[in-house]
């Protein structure tokens, strides 16, 4: 069984990629905690306008509408900024490709 055998030699750029998934997970968790932190300095005695109080479950909902996908972008900022850095530290290397086929003939 003859065997063709080819061996190229390729550069190719190597650098650090931050994890995005990550940091948009980090940012969803931030957003979550901050909710909570509001929740729970907020006060709840009735409106003077409109003669309703909300219960802390709710304030929490509706601020999670907001801090949620503030967290998540600020973050997707950071590992954009990360990336960006990144770009700088990269390095070049030398990759050997080698291709084995089976002639059956």
């Amino acid at each position: 069984m003859p065997r063709n055998t080819t061996h190229e030699t390729t550069e190719a750029r190597i650098r650090p990629v931050p994890r995005y998934g990550v940091f948009l997970g980090l940012g969803v968790v931030l957003g979550v905690i901050a909710a909570g932190i509001l929740a729970a300095i907020g006060s709840y005695e009735p409106s003077q306008a409109l003669d309703v109080v909300y219960p802390p479950g709710q304030v929490f909902g509706f601020a999670l509408l907001w801090t949620v996908p503030i967290g998540m972008a600020l973050c997707g900022v950071v590992a954009l900024i990360l990336d960006r850095t990144a770009r700088r530290h990269s390095r070049v290397v030398r990759v050997d490709h080698e291709r084995v086929q089976d002639d059956e003939s």
